[in-house]
């Protein structure tokens, strides 16, 4: 037998038992090898866009590849969601996930369920949200705007990014314990709204604090801050819970992936996304519309979406909204 033959049969051999790497053995593919899309469910411009913008930029330093933003508006946020139901399961498109989407099985009809088919990633960041007239309104508190409803009733209307969404649901919430009946106004998202009451279109609306730089410029008037406690850009505005509303409501919001998405991959994307909140960057865009950082892990995140489903189901129930 010559050397070269020899040769060849131990290569066979060695290829054979795995023990050299052959060509056709190529190398799993490096998450993220293209740009990856995050889906969000309101209007560009809002306090929703402009903190993720920040976000995806630094997630794509973190990644390396572009972090894209994508606005799919309209049905009080909920269509990223939905949207995951046919969405491929490789870690390349997220959805942010706002409250709204937990009330989903208990106000429409659809063949998916959110506590199962929703992989959750990361808890990001909570809203925080406000009641405000025009500066020139005759309204100039949340006793007023009680007392006004109850001499006009069914006349004081009051705009939300979209019907069903939390805005409108606490709105009703208040409605229901200050014995009022008021006219809500859906918009497709926060911008929508905003311009809609600095307009003069709408009497009201209630959104998250897109409407801080009106009131600082006089443009506007808050009667009213949902946290547990003022805000400290808006020390003088009372919370619900001061004027007589026993209601607290501040909205946590984080992102997901497609069912069946690979446990690795998934926590790459939520490596990436906890480093890209921590910046100051990102939390400085937050404190523009008086808004924190909420923090879930991947399990809490899930936990919260099983919690949160519970409750939501009692309140649309009480409010008899279901479907």
């Amino acid at each position: 037998m010559t050397h070269a033959l020899l040769n060849r049969r131990t290569l066979s051999l060695l290829l054979a038992a795995g023990c050299v790497a052959g060509p056709a053995l190529a190398q799993p593919e490096r998450f993220p090898s293209r740009p990856i899309k995050v889906l969000i469910g309101f209007t560009a411009g809002g306090s929703t866009d402009v903190p993720f913008r920040v976000l995806a930029e630094n997630a794509s330093k973190i990644l390396g590849q572009p972090v894209i933003i994508e606005n799919k508006p309209g049905a009080g946020g909920v269509l990223p969601a939905q949207m995951m139901q046919s969405t491929p399961a490789d870690g390349y498109t997220l959805a942010q996930v706002p409250l709204p989407v937990f009330r989903l099985p208990y106000t429409q009809k659809i063949n998916w369920n959110p506590a199962t088919d929703l992989q959750y990633v990361i808890g990001l960041a909570g809203y925080a949200f406000g009641l405000v007239v025009p500066a020139d309104s005759p309204i100039k508190s949340m006793q007023d705007y009680i007392a006004y409803a109850k001499d006009n009733p069914g006349k004081l209307n009051y705009g939300t990014p979209g019907a069903l969404t939390t805005l409108h649901l606490t709105m009703e919430n208040i409605a229901l314990q200050a014995g009022v009946t008021l006219n809500h106004i859906p918009y497709k998202g926060n911008s929508e709204s905003l311009q809609a009451v600095l307009g003069g279109h709408v009497m009201s609306i209630a959104d998250t604090p897109g409407w801080a730089p009106y009131v600082e410029q006089g443009k506007l008037r808050v009667l009213s801050v949902w946290g547990d406690k003022r805000s400290a850009r808006f020390p003088n505005v009372p919370t619900l819970k001061e004027v007589g509303i026993n209601l607290v409501q501040t909205s946590p919001f984080g992102l997901v992936v497609p069912k069946g998405t690979d446990p690795k991959i998934a926590q790459v994307l939520h490596d990436a996304f906890k480093k890209a909140m921590e910046m100051p960057n990102y939390k400085e865009s937050l404190a523009k519309f008086d808004m924190d950082t909420y923090y879930m892990d991947s399990a809490t995140y899930k936990q919260y979406a099983l919690d949160t489903m519970k409750t939501e189901k009692v309140i649309i129930e009480k409010l008899g909204l279901a479907k």
